[in-house]
């Protein structure tokens, strides 16, 4: 056997994943996921997870996009090739209002794809769980919680058992 990622579980019911990954929290694992083939309501909460950072990163393009946008118009506007058009003054934000909504609403987007996917490791084109066999069934009808071996209380024979004791259908050690 190779180098250990770690240890998965099969569970089978939606209710049986939200109260196993609350006791794997509870016991102190941190290195650890839950997959599933569709959302669940409340693995979030039994999983300990915080809120997204990726709307703060939105924020902060938003304000990005109106901050290049009055810079542009004003540099251009107003010093680069100022026009004196009607008495109208050289910048104006009425002017200015379109191409800063639309800039922001650009950068807002921009960010929020490229951020989600920073966020979230992406793209991943392979990951260990692939190499084992039961793992196919979590896009049909089976529930998962994988705890990786570079947690501080992985331990082979103990993690096993522990899953197991949750009601796992079956428990196997994943290879790298």
């Amino acid at each position: 056997m190779g180098e250990i990622y770690g240890a998965l579980a099969m569970f089978d019911t939606p209710e049986q994943i939200v109260e196993a990954a609350r006791r794997v929290r509870e016991r102190g694992y941190v290195r650890f996921d839950c997959h599933t083939p569709f959302p669940v309501h409340g693995l979030e909460a039994a999983m300990g997870l915080t809120r997204s950072k990726l709307p703060f990163l939105v924020l902060g393009g938003g304000a990005m996009g109106v901050l290049a946008a009055i810079l542009l118009q004003w540099w251009t506007g107003a010093v680069d090739y100022p026009l004196l058009i009607g008495g109208k003054p050289y910048f104006a934000m009425e002017f200015a209002t379109p191409v800063t909504f639309e800039l922001m609403v650009l950068f807002s987007a921009f960010t929020s794809v490229f951020g989600m996917l920073a966020l979230n490791g992406l793209p991943m084109l392979y990951h260990p769980l692939f190499n084992a066999e039961i793992f196919a069934r979590v896009t049909d009808d089976k529930f998962f919680i994988s705890i990786e071996a570079i947690d501080p209380r992985f331990d082979r024979g103990h993690t096993v058992e522990f899953l197991r004791s949750l009601g796992a259908s079956e428990v196997v050690l994943v290879e790298e």
